[in-house]
């Protein structure tokens, strides 16, 4: 059990080297432009891959990027087959990483607690 465990992390770690590697160099789509994977969680028998990303604009709508993603599948899943040479390349599933924006919330929420309760600018 340890050494699929074990396995399950490689795969997921390499998985996000690769894609972030191919939105940096391949991905022609603009609406990934400044997508980047945050975070890859692989099901324990490899068959789905949960592809978490996020963007600089924490307030932007990121209804297009998945939109992006979505399209790509095939390409990121053909990728990800020749590189991992796997027996079977995992569904891809894409979702908005939300974890910057709620710790942005939760920085001002502290900082203006330390101001008395009166919100920063």
């Amino acid at each position: 059990m340890p050494r699929e465990f074990a396995r399950k992390h490689k795969v997921a770690a390499e998985m996000q080297r690769l894609l972030n590697e191919l939105l940096l160099s391949e991905v022609k789509d603009p609406r990934l432009s400044g997508a980047r994977v945050s975070e890859v969680d692989v099901s324990g028998d490899l068959s789905l891959a949960t592809i978490y990303f996020n963007t600089l604009a924490l307030d932007g709508d990121p209804a297009p990027i998945k939109e992006g993603f979505e399209q790509a599948r095939g390409f990121f899943r053909s990728r990800v087959a020749n590189a991992l040479q796997l027996r079977r390349v995992p569904e891809l599933r894409f979702r908005h990483d939300t974890t910057a924006r709620h710790a942005a919330d939760l920085q001002r929420l502290i900082d203006d607690a330390g101001n008395g309760g009166r919100p920063t600018e």
